[in-house]
């Protein structure tokens, strides 16, 4: 099965405040009149990429999104939350040029990094939301751990809430991060399922995560009757049926979550000896796989499991992957690729969407439209590739099924006006 990466990880409804008197809803769901668009930023986005928060507002992609992951916060072998990296969460200075604001952080001032630039970011965003993703492909290690019994839960809610909703952060002065998120997205990856080596995996984990689920609803809930404020809960959740089946209780878990997203691509990638499509909305003919993955594939597991359509947020990749060595039959698509991963910038294998195109006049674009994907060849390596034109097709599809909307991974990977943002966002109805 080619899902050894499967899971990159990425959310949700304006703030409502509740009025004194009335107990916050086991629902926190908040309707809207359009759909989501959910973005993953990246916590690392700062380093070689040179992603930074104000990035978002130069190229126009935060006035179109109306919820931000920020990935990733880690757990601990206790199944305590912790940051893992400290100095972009908070306590990295900016520069005015850098800051979403205009002006200079100060030497001490409560709070720096990537969370001031957040709060910044909603203080000219109003309506836009902010979550803390937990977890990711390489921080599910301890979640089993975390969510084994009544009492690690609520300790490790509990700490969550303090850490990142509380802003009771290490080292700073207290509630120094106090406003900055509005939700926590949970990015287990994956109950009862192998992720990245070395997780810990339990055969109960499918039952433990609904009941951490509700556990993390409970304490929200509880919060919100303190702050008068609505908070969010979402889940990142898996493409492939056998680890939705092996993992998760679909119809219990979307019952407390706010909304979910789905994994929308690593389908297939340089894991894989014969190259292939990372995102088609269906499968294509002629796929050679033992079993097909697209995103129909994976919606239709959701409903026919009791996922509501308007809770379902359909995940599409910024990013591409890539193959060299691969012989011309079919213009490289379905053929073995002798290189392996295609050589890249920071990933072999894995190339930014803004990147890649800066080398596209040395490719030759090719399309399935009936699949709804497309590849880039140029006689040896074969990159997929999802352009505006693949960005329109998903969000006509996600419109047509009455999805919630879509999820990005990640915002580090558009261009510096905004090409893929753009298509998405004007498409989904």
């Amino acid at each position: 099965m080619s899902l050894k990466k499967f899971g990159l990880p990425v959310i949700v409804a304006s703030a409502v405040m509740i009025p004194l008197g009335v107990t916050a809803p086991a629902e926190a769901a908040v309707e809207h009149s359009s759909k989501r668009v959910v973005g993953y930023y990246t916590q690392w986005s700062g380093y070689d990429r040179n992603f930074l928060v104000n990035d978002l507002v130069k190229n126009g992609t935060a006035a179109k999104l109306t919820h931000i992951n920020y990935a990733f916060g880690f757990l601990d072998e206790t199944g305590k939350c912790v940051s893992s990296d400290a100095w972009a969460d908070y306590q990295r200075p900016f520069t005015a040029e850098q800051s979403v604001s205009g002006k200079a952080d100060e030497a001490g001032q409560a709070l720096a990094g990537n969370l001031n630039q957040l709060k910044q970011l909603k203080a000219k965003y109003p309506r836009l939301r902010v979550n803390i993703s937990l977890g990711g492909w390489t921080g599910s290690k301890y979640f089993s751990n975390a969510a084994l019994t009544k009492e690690s839960r609520a300790a490790h809610v509990k700490s969550c809430l303090d850490m990142w909703l509380k802003g009771n952060l290490p080292g700073s002065p207290a509630g120094a991060a106090k406003g900055v998120f509005d939700g926590v997205d949970l990015d287990w990856e994956w109950p009862a399922s192998e992720g990245a080596p070395g997780n810990v995996v339990r055969p109960e984990d499918k039952q433990n995560f609904t009941a951490l689920v509700l556990e993390y609803r409970k304490q929200l809930n509880r919060l919100s009757w303190h702050t008068h404020r609505r908070y969010d809960l979402t889940a990142f959740l898996p493409a492939d049926p056998v680890q939705i089946d092996r993992g998760f209780e679909v119809r219990k878990v979307f019952s407390a979550l706010t909304f979910a997203t789905t994994q929308g691509y690593d389908y297939h990638g340089a894991w894989d000896p014969v190259t292939n499509q990372q995102s088609a909305i269906d499968g294509p003919a002629g796929d050679p796989s033992t079993a097909e993955f697209s995103s129909q594939v994976t919606i239709d597991a959701y409903l026919k499991r009791g996922a509501p359509r308007s809770k379902l947020v359909m995940g599409v990749p910024f990013y591409s992957r890539g193959w060299t060595g691969v012989g011309s039959t079919n213009n490289g698509l379905f053929q073995p690729a002798t290189g392996g991963a295609a050589p890249a910038t920071y990933e072999a294998g894995y190339e930014d969407y803004r990147l890649l195109k800066a080398q596209l006049s040395k490719f030759q674009v090719f399309r399935d439209n009936k699949a709804g994907f497309a590849w880039l060849y140029d006689g040896t390596t074969f990159w997929t590739w999802d352009d505006p034109i693949e960005m329109k097709r998903k969000a006509r599809y996600i419109s047509d099924r009455h999805l919630g909307g879509a999820m990005i991974w990640s915002l580090d990977g558009d261009t510096s006006d905004g090409e893929l943002i753009t298509a998405l966002h004007k498409h989904l109805h």
